[in-house]
């Protein structure tokens, strides 16, 4: 790279935000000057620190990456996004591309993998991890319908939205974390966000948000 990028760090994760830290820091070119537990983290970091660019973890409590991404697009849109992370699902893929992510690569990715991707992006140019292109062709020749779900009520983002579709369902926190397979604090954090989004107070007002606008089972 010509010059210095200015990396955050994102990722819930300690042993991996610090390990990606000092990675990164060994790197010519590259200057890592702060590290987020998760998404609201970015979004302080970044106002503050101003990086050029965000490796970017998409599970993350309190405001996921694809969330944070979003939002980051909105509020920084010179600040440039690649997503890192261990689910390279059709979905996690799309979604985050969508959400502003100029890049997404897998954790199996090599120092000099990411350094290739962090001056690809800083130039202008996406950066996609061949693992995962195929999750694109897949998604796009899914069918005549786009893979993209439409947009949801109240800002929710589509993890928040499963979210309440499961307590409409009568999960419980425990039973929803089973089944999304996440903690059940990231279960509870999703509950929070979402019911402040839509201005419900407890569980019941959330099933009946969530029959009303089609986002409960079956509808």
């Amino acid at each position: 790279m010509s010059s210095t990028v200015r990396v955050l760090v994102a990722d819930d994760q300690r042993v991996v935000r610090e390990g990606l830290a000092m990675l990164l820091g060994l790197l010519p070119g590259i200057d890592v000057v702060g590290a987020a537990s998760d998404g609201e983290a970015v979004l302080t970091l970044a106002a503050e620190l101003e990086p050029d660019l965000v490796l970017m973890d998409l599970r993350m409590p309190r405001c996921d990456g694809v969330e944070a991404t979003r939002r980051l697009r909105e509020t920084h849109p010179e600040i440039k996004v690649i997503v890192l992370t261990t689910y390279a699902d059709d979905r996690s893929v799309v979604e985050a591309l969508r959400a502003g992510a100029r890049g997404f690569l897998t954790k199996d990715a090599g120092a000099e993998e990411i350094q290739q991707a962090l001056a690809a992006v800083q130039r202008g140019e996406a950066a996609i991890d061949p693992a995962v292109q195929h999750h694109l062709v897949a998604a796009v020749a899914g069918g005549a319908e786009p893979p993209l779900e439409p947009a949801l009520p109240d800002a929710l983002t589509p993890r928040e939205a499963e979210v309440l579709s499961l307590i409409a369902e009568g999960l419980s926190n425990a039973e929803i974390a089973g089944r999304l397979v996440v903690t059940e604090a990231t279960v509870k954090s999703h509950i929070n966000h979402l019911f402040t989004k839509t201005g419900v107070r407890d569980r019941a007002q959330a099933v009946t948000y969530a029959y009303r606008h089609g986002l409960a089972p079956g509808d």
